[in-house]
């Protein structure tokens, strides 16, 4: 466990949270059940580091799981986020902002040649599939085991005894009629897909995915599958459904799709779109967009949607967007993941590193990770261990194996060699601590 004083501010804290939030937090990950001991309350961030309640600074790998792809608190954000504030919060009308946010996401990523704004990427997927289920009269989807697309009914589906059974609850309070329109099939597995579209022949409206998987851990797409979905979901008349909330303008500027040379129908945004700020966006071809009201009777809307303050953030952050950018952090991620590697292989540790471009993923697994069936044979309590030792060391990776690990304009060199060195030592520790329970 996490070595805390015992009266420290973060177990203070922790303990007055657990008396008035469900399980002290407010997204589940954040508890750190997975890992064990009690999560840093963090005061402030500034750069690559973020320091808790009781003034510990840690070298940070999650990024608040993406979005600061620029660091934390870069001094144009706070400027123009300062700006926005005197001008004032929210408007529920129009702004100029809005329209400036959404020409550049159009330019940037050409498939979408409509886009609207919501206030979280569970809102973009949920909204995506609506149209997608209004546009064609179908109500079946098709979505992929270990792939995370909000908190929405019809994403919170697992595989049951295989690729072709319908799928089954796996939260209470997911109606068993909605679940039972959710197809799950295996990541990078084209095979499983085609056989979901022979069985429910004319009845699946859209098939949803994370180009690059990110939520069972990362996971590039094989060769060919992303590919193959765009030729299977033409062929059934069925949607495409790009979720790029991690990878959309984090893999590249014009995000996975534009890195794989896939032309998706509908696209969900978040994260890097906000700048930090909460933030959704779900857009693609004109004329099912147009389907949205109140052009056309797909019903969607949001107080705060489009609000000034994300909309600057969102303005701010995909300007700063470079190609020198994206080379620089592409070589922080490489040299990251080589250096897990190696002190994987030096401690005798089995882990397995995946990585694309800026997020990668340390699995403690023996062998390579391709889909979610290998990616659940992580030993996590190996994890936990890992994890609980790099906190100790004044590293701050995702509290869960099946995260990614994010990389920032603000990391340096130094920040990511020091990462390597106490990822090695925490093996070097794993490893004595496994000798002598062996003895």
């Amino acid at each position: 466990m996490i070595s805390f004083p015992a009266m420290s501010a973060s177990k203070r804290l922790f303990t007055q949270a657990k008396r008035i939030l469900p399980g002290g937090v407010n997204s589940p990950v954040r508890a750190f059940s997975a890992v064990g001991g009690t999560p840093p309350f963090i005061r402030r961030a500034r750069g690559a580091r973020v320091v808790d309640e009781d003034g510990r600074s840690y070298v940070d790998f999650v990024m608040s799981w993406g979005p600061m792809i620029h660091g934390h608190a870069p001094a144009g954000l706070r400027r123009a986020l300062c700006d926005a504030v005197d001008r004032g919060t929210s408007f529920g009308a129009p702004t100029a902002l809005e329209v400036e946010l959404g020409r550049t996401v159009r330019r940037l990523m050409p498939s979408i040649e409509r886009v609207r704004f919501v206030n979280s990427g569970t809102e973009a997927t949920m909204s995506a599939l609506r149209l997608g289920r209004a546009v064609t009269g179908r109500d079946r989807i098709i979505k992929f085991a270990g792939c995370y697309h909000g908190h929405g009914d019809a994403f919170l589906v697992q595989a049951g005894s295989g690729a072709t059974t319908l799928g089954v609850p796996t939260s209470p309070g997911v109606p068993r009629a909605v679940a039972a329109d959710t197809l799950v099939a295996r990541y990078n597995d084209l095979d499983s897909v085609e056989q979901l579209f022979k069985k429910h022949r004319h009845r699946i409206a859209a098939l949803i995915v994370e180009p690059i998987a990110g939520n069972m851990g990362v996971v590039p797409p094989a060769r060919g599958f992303l590919e193959g979905l765009r030729a299977l979901t033409s062929q059934h008349d069925a949607l495409l459904i790009f979720d790029e909330v991690i990878s959309g303008f984090r893999a590249s500027s014009g995000g996975a799709q534009e890195q794989f040379g896939i032309r998706p129908d509908l696209t969900c945004l978040g994260k890097i779109i906000g700048g930090g700020l909460p933030v959704g966006a779900y857009g693609g071809r004109r004329d099912l967009m147009e389907q949205i009201a109140p052009t056309g009777p797909v019903y969607q809307a949001g107080t705060l949607s489009g609000n000034p303050l994300a909309m600057t953030a969102g303005n701010w952050a995909l300007a700063q967007l470079t190609p020198a950018l994206y080379a620089r952090l592409d070589r922080l991620g490489q040299r990251l993941a080589s250096g897990l590697a190696d002190a994987s292989q030096q401690t005798g540790i089995n882990v397995q590193v995946n990585v694309h471009g800026s997020v990668l993923t340390p699995f403690f697994a023996s062998a390579a990770v391709g889909d979610y069936d290998t990616a659940i044979r992580s030993n996590t309590a190996a994890y936990g261990r890992f994890f609980r030792g790099m906190l100790a060391r004044g590293i701050y990776p995702p509290p869960s194996q099946f995260e990614g690990w994010f990389l920032s304009g603000a990391h340096t060199l130094q920040h990511v060699d020091r990462a390597i060195d106490a990822a090695r030592a925490t093996m070097k520790a794993m490893r004595r601590h496994r000798q002598a329970s062996h003895r």
